[in-house]
């Protein structure tokens, strides 16, 4: 009834697990209002482990985007969910990132009352694909090098690595190499279609220049040392609407 009362042009409403499954939910988890909010440059702060995560001064909408693995600009809601800040120290008996994430969800879904809803919606992005010449890296086997020192250092998923470029590419061009610059805008999302399964090791060899934005310096940098692609276009994206969100998380 949800999706009906609130259909858009292009959007498809998607339903969403609401129970919590054995296995699914955190031993122990603490979660609290950061007693000091630290602001955008600053926030947002996640460490994973075996035995659980640990965020700090993060945001309801970076928890969310964690939990259902979606980029911040794929997530809709009241203004609130991209300021308010929280700590989570939560501890789980084993598990990797992966495993954690319907932890998550439901720490989510109890703590701060969250109600959601996923729609696809038309939109542009970045998609990242392997070059007609082929991809030039491959799956990191153990012990092997990233290559020599130096360069920007990437270890994980191509999923995960989408993630990072999508940060990554709404960094403006420089125009004075003294002044730094940073992240502006929502990132457009970046959609994984290169089909290279595995954890990835490498380093990308970045030279900034003055007047160049970052489309252009990746997309040159990808094809020579990767063997990858970004093309620019639109296309349809999931998106996670939030209908309910407490600001004030239960006590532990």
């Amino acid at each position: 009834m949800l999706c009906a009362m609130r259909a858009l042009p292009l959007l498809l409403c998607l339903a969403l697990p609401a129970t919590v499954t054995l296995g699914q939910a955190f031993e122990v988890a603490s979660v609290r209002p950061s007693q000091h909010e630290v602001g955008p440059d600053y926030n947002n702060q996640f460490a994973y482990s075996a035995t659980g995560l640990t965020a700090r001064n993060a945001t309801l909408k970076r928890l969310i985007a964690e939990a259902f693995h979606l980029q911040l600009n794929q997530i809709s809601g009241p203004g609130w969910l991209d300021r308010n800040e929280y700590d989570i120290q939560a501890r789980a008996a084993s598990g990797n990132r992966q495993q954690m994430e319907p932890m998550l969800r439901n720490l989510l879904t109890e703590r701060f009352n969250l109600k959601e809803h996923r729609q696809t919606r038309e939109m542009r992005v970045y998609v990242l694909a392997v070059s007609k010449s082929g991809a030039r890296i491959h799956p990191a086997s153990d012990g092997e090098s990233p290559g020599p020192a130096g360069g920007f250092h990437f270890h994980g998923s191509m999923r995960e690595f989408a993630d990072l470029l999508a940060i990554k590419l709404s960094i403006p061009p420089a125009q004075d190499p003294g002044v730094p610059v940073r992240a502006s805008g929502p990132p457009v999302p970046v959609l994984d279609k290169t089909g290279l399964p595995g954890v990835f090791d490498f380093r990308v060899n970045m030279q900034p220049e003055l007047g160049t934005d970052a489309f252009t310096l990746w997309q040159r940098a990808l094809q020579e040392q990767l063997g990858l692609q970004l093309e620019n276009r639109k296309d349809n994206v999931e998106t996670l609407v939030v209908d309910n969100a407490s600001k004030m998380p239960t006590e532990n």
